[in-house]
């Protein structure tokens, strides 16, 4: 995953699955997700992200991962 933000656009981009060709967007109120051909989501973009949020999104961040061991 990767998670770009363009302050010259004010765009933030969360990217799911790199390199992957996108079949159809849906944009809904400055949200756009993007689906790939078997219906995955590859990215969701976020218009105006600075005044839908704060200044700098990027600064929101708090990433935590949780992996669990699968049961055998």
């Amino acid at each position: 995953m990767k998670i770009e933000y363009d302050p010259a656009h004010d765009l933030l981009n969360i990217e799911f699955i790199a390199e992957e060709t996108i079949a159809e967007s849906c944009e809904l109120d400055g949200i756009i997700i993007d689906y790939s051909e078997d219906g995955r989501i590859v990215s969701i973009e976020i218009l105006d992200a600075g005044k839908r949020t704060t200044k700098n999104p990027l600064d929101m961040i708090d990433l935590s991962i949780v992996k669990e061991k699968a049961l055998a």
